[in-house]
């Protein structure tokens, strides 16, 4: 069943957080829906629809940052009670804007997530979770990473308090009163939790999960043990998911699944008859979407789905068909109520203007004046900055509440940019002085209204320092914004949870009088997705993989004592090279061993081999299109042709189109090689980088046994 949907902007208010905006339950199918949404500004709004136009119902006095809002009331009643977190005090309103409830947490940090079920009021800080009941404490947990959204299995289904906390080292946790019940493995950093179909089905334990790296899966949460059912990969590389809910759009009688991503992508997914989802319908909005809802705002009897932006604006995918724009022949009639609309509108419109002049000129005399003070816009930047495992990747995304002007990078390491379809911004290069450390310097010049930048680096492991990005928006006078992003020595590294224990391993061992404090800073310092807090206990065991290779690398480490294990002698010689210096900075002698595995090289070389193979098959292809294509004008029949090359001209543009998204890929490969066979003799005490020009010639014409027996002979 195909629908049609029309956009329509409601109203626009301060930026917004993750899942601020909600709509208040109806009184009967498709009977118009209030629509209540907290900003950054700490301004709670509630509004209606009446005749096109937003109507408030009340609005409360800007104050401290809205980070969530949920709603709730007593089990099985209308939920139409307003919650919303702000700092670290939760407050409630009635559907009316009487504040009824103002409650004073004992966290020290901000509230980052909130949910509430009846009288319980679960909150989460960073790593701390807290379970209230009418206001009154009674559990508590500290989780070992950062948690990201929270949510509660429905009570009145599972007859326990289930709450299952999203955390940043891509594990669900589920809880029993303040202990850990079992943890859930996704593929990917859940940012946002919501119960599937609303109610978490039939049993009440399923759960839906969206990762930053924008897939969607259901997990039902037994008791005992996790039950995957369906995952929706991100085969499109869209955004990371933001906000989910579920609701009956397209009229079947069955609640399709709504999804918001951080690249303004909305998609409505349908069931099958195997209760897979299917995608029915997507649109594009320019700018992140923050909350999503189902429902019916502005005019009773038609659906929509309503959105909420970074920006502050609520707009609505409506199944309320447009009216038809007359045409220069049609006998246009307009009704008096639309002719006083448009001649408000029209001297609103004048007001306005003449009061920009009036400020404009008013500045400018100021700004002439001996005693001249100049305010600096303050502008507000949401940013994200991770790694994509499927191409390994980082990818930075910049948003502004208003246009961008400019961007400048500036990288004291070396990085390449990779291209990116959606970014349509004008890049320029700049001459740098990699001597003094500053290895890029690129200025992005932005089309008008822009808001949103998404960029794509690849970086090289062992090199690590400091990405720079400087943000100037169209604003007066002219101002800047400056983010850093550190780039660090195993950048290719993300965190797993299994590895896999029977591959040739080369071992590092530090011992030293150091903290389990110190030593767990110089992890976070060398490996990315390590959280800052140490770890609970007397030690600690990560696992990692590297996102390019699909080497491994296992972090055990307690006061005093440090072991590293990785198939991959490049990624030990890294360690090594980076905690000597950390811990010299801090002059502590450390007592350094390693055990080097000559097994593993060759396992490493053979990870290496099909990446490499495929490598400098593309670049061969490649280096014969432009060939073919000059015979192909010439001769006109290209049949005499033998099939490789045939193929090669019938796919000359994807092959183009890899090569370009992969610029020197296959440089990165060779000197990832170079790497190898240069740390696996320096563990040696050998000196072999005289021999880099002959390990060069080998891989420009490459046998893997040739490769191989080069290794062992060196």
């Amino acid at each position: 069943m195909e629908v049609n949907f029309n956009r329509v902007d409601y109203l626009q208010v301060g930026v917004t957080s993750q899942k601020s905006m909600r709509l208040l339950p109806a009184s009967g199918r498709r009977t118009t829906q209030k629509v209540v949404i907290g900003d950054q500004d700490g301004v709670v709004t509630c509004f209606g629809i009446k005749k096109g136009e937003a109507v408030p119902v009340f609005k409360t006095l800007p104050g401290q940052k809205v980070s969530r809002l949920e709603l709730g009331g007593a089990v099985g009643t209308p939920q139409e009670k307003i919650f919303i977190s702000a700092g670290s005090e939760v407050r409630g309103f009635t559907k009316k804007g009487k504040q009824f409830l103002s409650f004073e947490s004992n966290l020290m940090e901000s509230i980052r997530a909130l949910y509430v079920s009846g009288a319980n009021l679960f909150l989460c800080a960073s790593y701390i979770y807290n379970h209230y009941c009418d206001c009154k404490d009674q559990d508590y947990y500290l989780s070992s990473d950062k948690i990201n959204d929270i949510i509660c299995l429905p009570v009145e289904k599972v007859d326990s308090i289930t709450p299952i906390l999203a955390c940043q080292d891509r594990v669900l946790r589920v809880l029993k009163g303040s202990d850990l019940l079992y943890k859930v493995e996704v593929p990917g950093i859940p940012k946002v939790l919501a119960l599937h179909s609303g109610n978490g089905g039939d049993s009440g334990e399923e759960l839906i999960y969206g990762t930053s790296d924008g897939k969607i899966g259901l997990v039902q949460v037994t008791k005992s043990s996790p039950i995957h059912r369906w995952e929706i990969s991100n085969e499109k590389k869209r955004g990371g998911a933001l906000c989910v809910d579920y609701y009956d759009i397209l009229g079947d009688g069955v609640r399709e699944l709504l999804i918001g991503r951080d690249d303004g992508m909305v998609e409505v997914y349908g069931f099958d008859n195997n209760n897979e989802p299917v995608l029915r319908y997507e649109h594009a909005l320019s700018e992140s979407i923050t909350s999503i809802q189902g429902g019916c705002v502005g005019k009773e009897g038609f659906d929509e789905v309503l959105t909420a932006t970074y920006t502050g604006w609520v707009t609505a995918l409506t199944t309320e068909p447009v009216q038809r724009e007359p045409g220069p022949c049609d006998d246009v009639k307009i009704s008096q109520d639309i002719q006083n609309k448009i001649m408000n509108m029209r001297v609103e419109l004048d007001q306005l203007q003449l009061k920009v002049l009036q400020e404009r000129e008013k500045y400018h005399q100021s700004a002439h004046s001996s005693g001249a003070v100049s305010a600096v816009p303050v502008f507000n930047v949401n940013d994200k900055f991770i790694l994509n495992s499927d191409d390994a990747s980082y990818s930075l995304t910049l948003e502004v509440q208003t246009a961008i002007d400019s961007l400048l990078l500036q990288s004291d390491v070396p990085i390449d940019l990779l291209d990116v379809d959606k970014n349509s911004a004008v890049v320029s290069f700049s001459g740098c002085d990699a001597e003094n450390g500053n290895f890029l310097l690129a200025t992005y010049r932005c089309q008008a209204n822009t808001t949103r930048l998404e960029l794509k680096i690849r970086s090289i492991e062992g090199q690590h320092g400091t990405l720079q990005a400087y943000i100037t928006p169209r604003l007066q006078p002219k101002t800047c914004r400056v983010h850093q992003y550190q780039i660090k020595p195993l950048s290719l590294h993300q965190r797993t949870h299994i590895i896999d224990h029977n591959r040739p391993v080369n071992s590092l061992t530090l011992t030293g009088q150091f903290s389990f404090a110190e030593i767990h800073s110089w992890v976070v310092f060398c490996v990315p997705e390590v959280p800052d807090k140490v770890p609970v206990g007397d030690s600690v065991t990560f696992y990692f993989q590297n996102t390019f290779l699909d080497t491994q690398l296992e972090c055990t480490y307690r006061k005093g004592e440090g072991t590293f294990k990785s198939d991959n002698i490049s990624t030990i010689s890294i360690l090594k090279d980076v905690l000597t210096k950390e811990a010299t900075k801090r002059k502590i002698n450390l007592n350094i061993s390693y055990d080097v595995n000559e097994e593993s090289v060759n396992y490493t070389l053979k990870l290496i081999h099909p990446k490499l193979e495929h490598q400098l098959l593309l670049a061969k292809k490649v280096q014969l299109i432009d060939a073919l294509k000059e015979l192909q004008v010439y001769e006109g029949n290209v049949d005499f042709l033998i099939p490789e090359y045939r193929s090669i001209l019938e796919e000359a543009d994807s092959l183009l189109e890899e090569y370009k998204k992969q610029p020197a890929h296959l440089e990165r490969l060779y000197g990832m090689i170079t790497d190898l066979f240069i740390d696996k003799f320096k563990f040696k005490g050998t000196n072999v980088k005289t021999k880099v020009p002959l390990l060069l010639e080998i891989l420009d014409n490459y046998d893997p046994n040739s490769l191989a027996a080069f290794f062992d002979s060196a």
